[in-house]
């Protein structure tokens, strides 16, 4: 069973989303808070596979959880959960090092699958949030890209990622069986020294592979 802590200071979505999780099988929320004033004390206590951050927040709001996630609990994955009103902030998940999104305006019920895609490999990344990382990134300077020795079928695969499609749907694209595909993206990781989607569209973006 998968732990699970959240962070969302909207009590109403707090609630539904702590429900919704906790009724599936695979998963327990073991701690919803308002805001990320006591995260550290509360990571510690509670040990949770995986955290769920709301960008805006009072007091300490998402990102500066994030930042103290990854600085005291780098083995602690965390999804941030945002309505996309300032794209600064994305850039700034981003390069904290944020291993996914939800957008607050998708179906809550899908939640659990995206939650559970996460957990077999895939990083949410949804295309619209996949179009506006292009866009900040493009808009920060692109480098010369480097050598990376990819394969053809390798940089198809991280073209598929940074436009925001699913294992699934780039297994689709490409007419092969969703292991090839994971295959395939876990050798790209490899090659470029990351460990999440959100790292690799980044990088790719930011030093012009794609």
């Amino acid at each position: 069973m998968k732990r699970i802590v959240l962070y969302e200071d909207i009590a109403a979505y707090r609630h539904e989303l702590a429900v919704l999780l906790s009724a599936e099988p695979d998963f327990r929320v073991v701690g919803a808070y308002e805001d990320c004033s006591h995260l550290c004390d509360q990571i510690a206590a509670l040990r949770p596979d995986l955290v769920l951050l709301d960008i805006n927040m009072p007091n300490v709001n998402g990102l500066q959880g994030l930042y103290l996630l990854k600085q005291h609990f780098p083995h602690i994955p965390a999804l941030m959960l945002t309505i996309f009103e300032d794209d600064d902030k994305v850039f700034d998940a981003i390069s904290i090092g944020a291993d996914g999104y939800f957008l607050k305006g998708a179906e809550p019920k899908r939640i659990p699958t995206l939650i559970r895609n996460f957990f077999d490999g895939e990083q949410p990344m949804t295309p619209v949030i996949a179009r506006r990382v292009l866009k900040l990134f493009g808009g920060k300077g692109l480098k010369t890209a480097p050598e990376y020795n990819l394969t053809a079928v390798e940089r198809i695969v991280l073209e598929h990622l940074c436009d925001g499609l699913s294992y699934k749907m780039v297994a689709g694209e490409m007419n092969v069986p969703i292991d090839t595909v994971r295959s395939q993206i876990k050798s790209v990781y490899a090659k470029l020294g990351v460990h999440s989607m959100s790292e690799a569209v980044a990088k790719a973006i930011r030093e012009g592979l794609v």
